[in-house]
Parts: structure tokens; C-alpha cells; sequence
């Protein structure tokens, strides 16, 4: 009873909290209509008037919710959302404006939320994201006459979903006359089932057609759902006939959805783009910047620590940034090598043991250092080369435990003293040179993955 009461006055401190940091009618609109259901110390329960309003929840407030409530062992706030069975009129919000509430008898337009904190300004470039990054600019400066549709795949928390709203807000920016819609799948959906209840599709429909650009989330829970494919199919079409523009967000790439060859089709006419798993400086960079947007200090060494050990998901970087500002502001502690494997021990990746043999270095270098492992192996002494096959030799000595005389041989045949050498010389240059330190950690990463 006890937990109970402590995790409704946790949500009560969250809306406190947020209350002071939103508009009047942004808190009214969308938080003071959420319901606690029921509360224990592994989750809350919490009533929404509809889909918009849960999503905009955990779009605008997720790294908050995660410091006020429990949490699940992703990272994610450990909350079960219930829609209310009463038919209250929805919200119509365009770019995190609320807007003043439909009348019963009237169709309204979807909701369209942007994050606020979704922008270009926000988005934190690597050599996993600059292509990227780079179409998603070209696409806002130049709409239905870049890349058309523009469908970025990738895996969860990597940038998609911010990609997609910082060209919503760049297009809005630039241009006020421009209609812009950014909507989930599953939103798209719904939408589409309450205008088949209401027998109003014809208007959205066009609605949908008279768009200038329409952003589209998540289209992998399209599959499967073949009416729907349909219509949202006909809308692409009609759309790209208008050169208006579209873009696509989706954890796969079209070939490997579960959709119809139509669909597959309409989404590869234009530029298919991948976001990867940021590198570890990146990482880095990522966790700094969202440190400095909370005024939070975390010191590099424990910044690159975190990094290393959570490598897969962007928000989950995020969450245990915020768990860690929280455990600090509460326990006025710094922040400490030791205070986030206490604090984040469930989050932190530990790849298991695995045998590593000098081919599996050799890679993983010529991979980090743009090199062909055949050149490794071989005899050139230029720079380029010679550079990239020391740190090998280094690693092999490090991580295998063979003879000298065996790993020197892996080399090309080199000889034991060469390894030796290369060995000292890396071992050396590694504790003045932050580089090679950060290179040598991602290859030692590489290895272990």
C-alpha cells in the first residue's frame, strides 16, 4: 500500500515537474487527463482519452517519466496504458500546438505531433548517420523534388523517428503554407478505422491527397493488414503524382517487409537509407550533448564507459543518462565509474567470452583502419600499412594467448622480434595518443561483439 501511494505521489511530482515547463494549454490538452489506474514498484497503470495522447506522452516526456517512475530492464518506462472507454472528442495538434478541441458532428485531421526537442540542431552526425542525415536535409530544403519518397530503415532508437520529425519542423520552419503531416502507422490506422465508423473516409481521403508532405512512422506494422496496405498505397501514389513528398521510417528495409510487391515498389522508387549503430565516439557525443541540454556533468572517462557498454539503442543511452542524473540530484553524489555499474548494472552490455584469433584481428583493424587484410599480411612499410598492421601485432600479443613465434607467423611470416617491437611501440604511443586508445577500445569491442 505503502509503494502504492509512493508511486502515485511520483506521477503527482512528474506533472509538478512538467507543469512548470510546458504552455497552459499543452498541459490541460495533453497530461491533466491521464488517470492512474493502479501503481505498483515494477509499474504503473495509466488511462489515456486515445492513442495521440499516449503517444505524445511518450514522445515529448519519455527521458522525465524515466526518472520519476519504474522502469523496465530495456530502459523504457514501466508503464501498461489503458484507452478510456469514453468517447471524448480528440485533440487536433499540428507541429506541438495544441489546437482548440473538434465538435462532435465535425471529421477532424489526424493529430500531427512534432517533438519539440526532434530537430536537426538536436541530431548528433556520425559516419552511421551522415548519408542520412544528409538525404533528410535535402528532402526539407527541397520537398517533392529530391528524393521521392525517402525511406529510412534501421534498427530500434537509432534516429528515425527524429529524422523524421526534424524534416517536419525544417519544412514548417521555412514554409508556414506548406501542409505537413507526420502520423505512426498505427495512427494512419486508427484514423482510417473511426472514418469507416463514421462513414467519412471520402474526407480523409482528402485530406490526405491535399497534403504537401506527408511523414509516415514505423511502416513494418503495416504487414499484414492488407486493406489498409491499400489505402495507404493509393495515398503514396497520389501523392508522388503531385510531386509532393513522402517520407518513410521503418526497422527494416522494403524488401524484407511483409507487404505486397505494389507497396514494395512504390517505396524503393525514390532513396532507400540506412541509419547504423552509431560508433563509439558518436556515442559519446550523443550522451554529452543530452547531458549539457539537462545541465548535467558526467566526466569523459565515465562518458566513454557508458558508451562501451551500451552500444545497440541511442534511447537506451538516453535512459540511463536520465537514471543517472536522477540517482546523482538524489543522493548528491557525483557521478562515478562505480556509481553506474551500481546504477545501470541490467543496462550494460557484457558480450560473452569468445575465442579471438589473429584472423578475426586482422579484420576487425582492417575494417577500423580502411585497409585490406592481404596488405596486413604482406610486406609494404608505407604508413598507411605498416600503422594498422603494429596495432594488430599488438592486439594479438594482448588478447591471444599463443607463443611469439606462432603469432609472429600469422603475420606474413614475420618474425617474433617484429611483433615485439610493434607490441612496445603501440603500448607506448597508447597512453599519450586518445585516438589510438579509442581505436584500439573499438577494436577490442569489435571482438568481443
Amino acid at each position: 500500500m505503502l509503494m502504492h501511494q509512493h508511486t502515485h505521489e511520483t506521477w503527482s511530482q512528474f506533472l509538478s515537474y512538467v507543469e512548470e515547463r510546458c504552455s497552459a494549454s499543452e498541459f490541460e490538452n495533453w497530461l491533466a487527463p491521464i488517470q492512474v489506474l493502479d501503481a505498483s514498484h515494477e509499474e504503473i497503470t495509466l488511462e489515456v482519452p486515445n492513442i495521440f495522447v499516449q503517444e505524445y506522452l511518450l514522445d515529448n516526456y519519455k527521458r522525465d517519466l524515466v526518472a520519476f517512475l519504474p522502469t523496465r530492464v530495456s530502459g523504457e518506462p514501466a508503464i501498461v496504458f489503458k484507452i478510456s472507454d469514453s468517447k471524448k472528442p480528440a485533440a487536433i495538434v499540428e507541429f506541438n500546438e495544441p489546437a482548440p478541441l473538434r465538435e462532435e458532428a465535425a471529421h477532424p485531421e489526424p493529430a500531427s505531433t512534432l517533438n519539440s526537442f526532434y530537430t536537426f540542431g538536436n541530431f548528433i552526425e556520425g559516419p552511421s548517420n551522415q548519408f542520412v542525415k544528409s538525404a533528410a536535409l535535402g528532402v526539407a530544403a527541397r520537398p517533392g523534388r529530391s528524393y521521392n519518397p525517402l525511406f529510412i530503415h534501421g534498427g530500434v532508437g537509432l534516429g528515425k523517428t527524429h529524422l523524421l520529425h526534424a524534416i517536419g519542423h525544417e519544412v514548417r520552419e521555412k514554409s508556414k503554407k506548406l501542409r505537413v503531416q507526420c502520423v505512426t502507422t498505427e495512427g494512419f490506422i486508427n484514423d482510417l478505422v473511426d472514418n469507416l465508423r463514421n462513414k467519412s473516409v471520402d474526407k480523409m481521403k482528402r485530406y490526405y491527397r491535399s497534403l504537401d508532405i506527408l511523414l509516415i512512422d514505423d511502416i513494418q506494422f503495416l504487414q499484414s493488414r492488407k486493406n489498409f496496405e491499400d489505402e495507404l498505397c493509393n495515398t503514396f501514389e497520389a501523392l508522388i503524382n503531385q510531386n509532393k513528398q513522402i517520407v518513410i521510417t521503418s526497422d527494416k528495409p522494403p524488401g524484407q517487409l511483409s507487404l505486397s510487391e505494389r507497396m514494395i515498389a512504390r517505396m524503393e522508387w525514390g532513396l532507400v537509407a540506412h541509419v547504423g549503430i552509431p560508433d563509439l565516439e558518436t556515442r559519446v557525443a550523443i550522451l554529452q550533448h543530452k547531458a549539457d541540454q539537462k545541465g548535467f556533468r558526467i566526466p569523459q572517462k565515465v562518458a566513454f564507459f557508458i558508451a562501451e557498454h551500451i552500444y545497440n539503442n541511442v534511447r537506451q543511452l538516453e535512459g540511463a543518462l536520465n537514471r543517472l542524473n536522477a540517482y546523482s540530484r538524489l543522493m548528491g553524489i557525483e557521478v562515478s565509474e562505480e556509481m553506474v555499474e551500481k546504477t545501470l548494472g541490467e543496462l550494460l552490455q557484457h558480450a560473452p567470452a569468445k575465442k579471438i584469433s589473429v584472423e578475426s584481428i586482422l579484420k576487425s583493424v582492417a575494417t577500423i583502419y580502411d585497409v585490406r587484410i592481404s596488405d596486413l599480411r604482406g610486406t609494404s612499410r608505407t604508413k598507411e600499412i605498416a600503422f594498422p598492421r603494429q596495432v594488430a601485432m599488438y592486439l594479438a600479443k594482448e588478447l591471444i594467448n599463443e607463443s611469439l613465434m606462432k603469432l609472429s607467423s600469422s603475420f606474413g611470416g614475420k618474425t617474433h622480434s617484429t611483433l615485439i617491437h610493434a607490441w612496445k611501440k603501440i603500448a607506448e604511443q597508447v597512453e599519450k595518443d586518445d585516438r589510438l586508445k579509442r581505436q584500439i577500445q573499438m577494436a577490442r569491442r569489435n571482438l568481443e561483439a
